[in-house]
């Protein structure tokens, strides 16, 4: 008969070592907010990537479709940091439902992607003046 192997000293120093390094499940990163968010578009059939720089509140458009920033987010004292916006995408005749409305993660940009066709659309950091 085969037994399963126990964890021995070394496993269970490596775990405790771990847990006891890691972050509280209940912290929370101080953040602050930015005055806008730069966002970079992409138009996938050109190749062209185009640099948006958008107050929070508004709304340009790029190519055929209509891009909004509502808030930026950033590590408190690290405007370079990992920023994170929520960002509203519309046709462009700006009707309907959004084609996306949720934040974007910029050291993730493919967690919360915009689906589009054509068009790509990702943070890189907030404005902060």
């Amino acid at each position: 008969m085969i037994r399963p192997r126990r964890a021995g000293p070394p496993l269970a120093l490596l775990l405790a070592a771990l847990l006891a390094l890691a972050p509280a499940a209940g912290a929370q990163e101080q953040v602050a907010e930015g005055t806008g968010a730069l966002l970079r578009g992409l138009d996938k059939m050109t190749g062209e990537t185009t640099d948006l720089r958008l107050p929070s509140g508004k709304a340009t458009r790029y190519g055929r479709i209509i891009v909004s920033v509502e808030d930026c987010r950033y590590p408190t004292g690290n405007p370079a940091g990992n920023a994170f916006a929520h960002v509203t995408v519309w046709n462009e005749q700006g009707t309907g439902a959004p084609l996306f409305s949720g934040w974007m993660i910029a050291g993730s940009p493919a967690l919360n992607a915009l689906d589009h066709p054509r068009y790509d659309v990702w943070v890189l950091r907030c404005i902060t003046s």
